[in-house]
């Protein structure tokens, strides 16, 4: 079986509140896009489980990997075979494009669907936020507000399809911790949501990332990338999740160099 799990961007992101378990409270909109990691598993006969990473660079220690992780959580509660699994990135790693947490979201459902396990649902929504606060997302993987760790989803409208999504990937990546560890939780001055219904043309003094204010100046280049967005025509421009991709929303198609992806939305 082949799945094809995509990545998301985060159209604004408001740090509200350190919580007493460590993490985060957020506010953010998550938004799919079509840019596609490949991952294929069939059943083996071997007495283990066998994991093969490709495409871009990526950690080799499969233990660390959220797939594995994923099929681990549902062998504690279901019968599940022995697997080959071939996992190709596409999805740049440390980008903020959500990459791990939706290969291993469409890799539970995969294993449910194919192994006719009959998880419900809201079932597999609970054992996805445990691999990770954005993995719930791409179970229903559809544009939503995002509250709590991520968890807490809101389904909200597609954009019109006369906009393009361009991502640009720096070649560093960064520390989703380290990132954290520098923003200041403050309560947003206006509703997400509401800001997000308006016209995309009215984002750029409306919707923000609370990361760019902290990660811009330990990385000028990111300031200088979004820079480069709006003067190549984006309406929108914005850090992607802690980053280190930046995306912007075209109204007309730019034409740029081979360090950006080009991406229609959907």
């Amino acid at each position: 079986m082949i799945i094809y799990p995509n990545a998301k961007i985060n159209i604004g992101l408001n740090i509200v509140n350190r919580r007493q378990d460590g993490f985060h409270d957020i506010e953010t909109i998550f938004y799919p896009v079509e840019l596609f990691d490949s991952l294929e598993f069939n059943v083996n006969n071997s007495g283990a489980d066998n994991l093969e990473l490709f495409g871009i660079e990526i950690p080799q220690d499969g233990k660390k990997n959220l797939v594995l992780k994923a099929l681990d959580i549902l062998r504690q509660d279901y019968k599940i075979p022995f697997l080959d699994i071939k996992l190709t990135k596409n999805i740049p790693l440390g980008a903020g494009l959500g990459g791990g947490s939706s290969d291993a979201a469409f890799f539970l459902k995969a294993l449910n669907e194919n192994f006719k396990l009959g998880i419900s649902e809201e079932l597999l929504k609970q054992k996805a936020a445990v691999l990770g606060s954005d993995c719930a997302f791409f179970l229903d993987n559809f544009p939503s507000l995002a509250l709590g760790r991520g968890e807490v989803l809101t389904p909200l409208k597609k954009i019109d399809s006369k906009f393009s999504i361009v991502i640009i990937k720096p070649k560093f990546e960064i520390s989703t911790a380290f990132a954290y560890s520098k923003v200041k939780p403050q309560k947003p001055l206006t509703d997400l949501k509401s800001d997000f219904l308006k016209p995309v043309q009215e984002w750029k003094t409306l919707i923000k990332n609370d990361f760019e204010e902290f990660l811009f100046p330990f990385y000028p280049e990111l300031k200088k990338l979004k820079q480069k967005l709006y003067a190549s025509g984006a309406v929108y421009a914005s850090l992607t999740g802690s980053g280190s991709a930046l995306f912007g929303i075209f109204d007309k198609q730019p034409v740029f160099d081979n360090e950006i992806l080009s991406i229609r939305v959907f």
